[in-house]
């Protein structure tokens, strides 16, 4: 491959994506189902335009990367910590819920086998690939629909950044007990450190960018300085204490949400994430699919794989909200919202692979329920949001 023929692929895919995107809301759905529709369209499974890339991989991770760096600039802080022990009830039902629901569905589908047989740990494994909840297809839905800072929008992105730390211990967990080493006591110490270093640089940070803000005000400088702030978040976050570097990006938003200029950055960062890495991130969700190797029992499987998967999560983020006090509508929005999968179960799978956990057909499963939960969430929260609006005080706007 020449090294201008990038030029091309990213010419076809914002192409494609904005086209398709423009038709999925003439069509009244948000316009993230376009995009992948796009991607698969343009991807292997269809045309085989382009091709999924090292360099397009890395386009689409800066993408959502920027997205929950988005996220956090809209987020409201009353409502963050309003909703938090709410959050964290909701995203250990999402955790707890589809991860024993997938357990059984791999022994029913393929045979009981005794606790800590291989056939088990696989099994065990498959559940752990349902803990995942992908945010980002949510939180573009919110932002369309402009739900992104309501009580139930904050709550959704709250308990899918807490969905996936905890499915980080999850799959540490799993893959201790393959290895025969499994230290969840530093998991935990990793976690608990990060979010302590959070909290003390996003005090000084905050009051740092106070007093930019009074020298400089609305000047590009600040986005800037932003921008350099979620990309040293995102990295730490992965490479040091091994959290999701989404979630650094998340919380490097959360440090800038209460600044004067929060929403200044926003609109300067939703520049290159609406234009390019939008896109490509979510066209890259369709490149990554190829289901032209799979046989009848993949197939077979898949099928069952997706209907417990999002089942899993609208039962138990969805019961949860039930209990803390989301009422009519507003838990099915929650357990909808908490359904989709994306780059979170991807890296779960490949982690599987690599330790020998699981074998590498099972990916199309993985893809074909990532493309189901992105394009079913965005539609089914537009219908569920359209006949809550205006009812429930949850979903007014903070």
């Amino acid at each position: 491959m020449k090294s201008y023929d990038v030029f091309l692929d990213l010419a076809v895919i914002i192409a494609f994506a904005k086209l398709f995107g423009i038709a999925a809301r003439k069509l009244k759905a948000p316009q993230v189902v376009g995009m992948i529709i796009a991607g698969l369209l343009i991807g292997p499974s269809c045309l085989g335009i382009v091709v999924q890339t090292d360099f397009l991989t890395q386009m689409a991770e800066i993408g959502v990367v920027l997205l929950m760096f988005s996220a956090g600039l809209e987020t409201n802080l009353k409502d963050l910590f309003k909703t938090g022990p709410k959050a964290l009830a909701i995203a250990c039902a999402g955790v707890f819920i589809p991860f024993i629901m997938g357990t059984i569905y791999y022994l029913l589908f393929y045979g009981f086998a005794p606790v800590g047989s291989e056939k088990f740990l696989e099994a065990v494994f498959i559940g752990t690939i349902m803990t995942a909840t992908s945010v980002s297809i949510t939180v573009q839905t919110l932002k369309e629909l402009g739900k992104i800072n309501s009580l139930i929008g904050t709550t959704i992105v709250s308990a899918a950044i807490i969905d996936d730390v905890i499915g980080i211990v999850v799959l540490t967990v799993v893959i201790g007990f393959k290895s025969g080493n499994a230290d969840v006591g530093k998991t935990f110490l990793n976690i608990g450190l990060f979010f302590a270093l959070s909290i003390i640089i996003g005090y000084l940070l905050y009051h740092f960018f106070r007093v930019v803000e009074k020298k400089w005000p609305h000047t590009r400088r600040i986005p800037i300085m932003g921008l350099t702030l979620c990309f040293v978040m995102a990295y730490v976050a992965e490479e040091v204490f091994g959290i999701a570097d989404i979630t650094g990006a998340y919380v490097a938003g959360i440090i800038l949400c209460s600044t004067r200029n929060s929403e200044y950055i926003d609109e300067k960062m939703n520049i290159s994430s609406y234009m390019m890495f939008g896109p490509v991130f979510f066209a890259s969700i369709g490149l990554k699919t190829d289901i032209s190797h799979m046989n009848s029992g993949i197939l077979l499987f898949s099928a069952g794989f997706i209907v417990v998967a999002l089942l899993g999560k609208i039962i138990g983020c969805g019961l949860c909200g039930r209990i803390c006090g989301f009422k009519g509508k507003e838990k099915y929005i929650i357990g909808v919202g908490m359904m989709t999968r994306g780059e979170v179960a991807l890296i779960v799978a490949q982690k599987g692979l690599a330790v020998g956990l699981v074998d590498s057909v099972y990916f199309a499963s993985v893809i074909l329920l990532i493309m189901v939960s992105s394009i079913a969430t965005p539609i089914l929260l537009k219908l569920l949001f359209r006949q809550s609006d205006g009812q429930p005080e949850n979903l007014q706007q903070a």
